[in-house]
């Protein structure tokens, strides 16, 4: 049984080794905003890591192999099991009467880019830990496994195993460069620009150097944590709101457009995009009739507030980045479960937003509008086409496959929630949320409130919800399958 694991547990140690650097930005923050004796914990966290990373190193040296494609399911779903726990240690330190289990699903929530967060009080902790708590979202946001394939060039061809499993959405078997390991520094290349540029603007528009920083990185990674109980609706800025639009919109598109931008020099292959050119119009669409529907029901009597109301708050939720102006859950019932709903589908593939992603949306619509022509013509030829390239049939299969695993999930872990006697607002809610990484539900769940008040086993299961969405359910629930675990 170790020498099955021994491989994967090698490339473990040293994604341990290269995550213990992480603990030093908050360190460096603790030195100069918070108390000094805030600096060991911090010291901790980075030696206990590295530390774990070296023995672990030691005991799996004799057993290093090229990955296999099980090898290397099993080391992104143990990455994102791991380093949680790991990012977990600091909090139970710092966040007063904070228990492990809420500990282990804020940072859960960080590194998943969710956003939905169990603790209250934020702008009074110290600022080293909502450093880290946002700070983790930057590194979540685009995938920890894109990282470790980009820094670890030791993996070879392995990586390839890494990145199928980790890379969100059905553009896993496309590679846009000779090596894997080039792709993936291309990708976070183009990351750190938009974010260094997202950082800037912030500043620009009056935050703070630090809170520009956090926020940044929650934009950037679509996670939504802030630094203030009250998000953006603390700063009540219409400068500092058309930032994050801009910037949650940037993150909502593909990098590897980008990416390709950027090699041919070109904007072609995003003017070009069809998932693209849909998520906008969504966008579009949806800001219009919210901004009617707030002006129709009084919400707000000028129309300016009511589409910048709506403007922040639909590319906000659409997105899955989850930050708040306001409580929109006060809105027209219409607004917040049209809100909810857009999260499930409308970022890209390949950004670093959440849900199923709108290319499956989309694929699924033409599929359907396929099947009501073959009822009238049951003999007409009729593929299913994106960007006019024909969908292969294992293609549609797998989007098909996903969609009755995600409606299973959804409505399983659901249950669970009400079994465990929560209300069925606040339960169906904080699944969608989790599963595709939004952030606040409604209910008790909602913009006004956080998940602080659930029971440990309401959290574990909303934990796992958040793990399932961020891997895409199928890497997760494959190594529940028999089939995996057979030589």
């Amino acid at each position: 049984m170790f020498t099955f694991f021994a491989p994967v547990l090698s490339l473990m140690a040293r994604i341990l080794i290269a995550f213990s650097v992480t603990f030093l930005v908050p360190g460096i923050w603790a030195w100069f905003e918070d108390h000094h004796d805030l600096q060991w914990i911090w010291l901790a966290g980075f030696g206990l890591t590295a530390v774990s990373g070296l023995v672990l190193a030691v005991i799996t040296q004799q057993h290093r192999r090229e990955l296999k494609t099980k090898d290397g399911f099993l080391l992104v779903n143990m990455v994102w099991l791991v380093l949680p726990a790991y990012s977990a240690l600091p909090l139970m330190f710092l966040v007063p009467e904070i228990t492990w289990f809420k500990a282990y699903f804020e940072a859960m929530s960080a590194l998943t880019a969710t956003g939905a967060t169990a603790l209250s009080g934020l702008e009074h902790l110290p600022v080293s830990v909502n450093i880290w708590r946002c700070f983790l979202q930057l590194i979540g946001g685009l995938g920890i496994m894109l990282l470790v394939v980009a820094v670890l060039p030791m993996l070879g061809l392995g990586g390839v195993q890494l990145y199928k499993a980790e890379t969100p959405g059905p553009m896993k078997d496309t590679k846009f460069t000779p090596r894997i390991s080039e792709t993936a520094r291309g990708l976070w290349g183009v990351y750190f620009v938009f974010s260094g540029a997202c950082l800037l603007a912030y500043r620009w528009a009056g935050m703070s150097w630090a809170d520009a920083f956090m926020h940044m990185c929650t934009t950037m990674g679509l996670g939504g944590f802030s630094s203030y109980d009250a998000s953006f609706a603390h700063f009540n800025s219409p400068l500092i709101e058309g930032v994050a639009i801009v910037f949650m919109t940037l993150a909502g598109i593909s990098f590897v457009r980008y990416f390709v931008v950027l090699r041919t020099l070109s904007l072609k292959p995003v003017i070009n995009d069809h998932e693209i050119r849909t998520y906008f119009a969504v966008l579009v669409l949806a800001t219009a009739l919210l901004t009617g529907l707030l002006m129709a029901h009084g919400v707000y009597s000028d129309w300016l507030q009511a589409l910048r109301a709506s403007a922040f708050h639909v590319v906000s939720l659409a997105t899955t980045t989850g930050y708040a102006a306001t409580d929109y859950a006060l809105w027209p019932v219409f607004a917040p479960v049209m809100l909810m709903f857009l999260g499930c589908f409308v970022s890209c593939a390949g950004s670093t937003g959440g849900g199923i992603k709108m290319v499956r949306m989309i694929l699924l619509v033409k599929q359907a509008r396929r099947e009501l022509v073959r009822i009238i013509h049951p003999r007409v030829i009729n593929p299913v086409t994106l960007g006019g390239g024909i969908m292969p049939m294992s293609v549609m299969t797998a989007v098909l496959g996903f969609m009755l695993i995600y409606g299973g999930a959804t409505m399983g872990l659901s249950m669970l929630l009400l079994l465990s006697g929560m209300d069925i607002v606040t339960a169906f809610s904080a699944v969608i949320a989790t599963v595709n990484n939004i952030g606040p539900g409604l209910g008790e769940v909602g913009p006004s409130g956080n998940f602080g008040g659930l029971s440990h086993f309401q959290l574990s299961v909303l934990t796992f919800a958040m793990l399932l969405g961020r891997l895409e359910l199928l890497s997760v629930l494959v190594l529940f399958s028999a089939h995996f675990w057979r030589k």
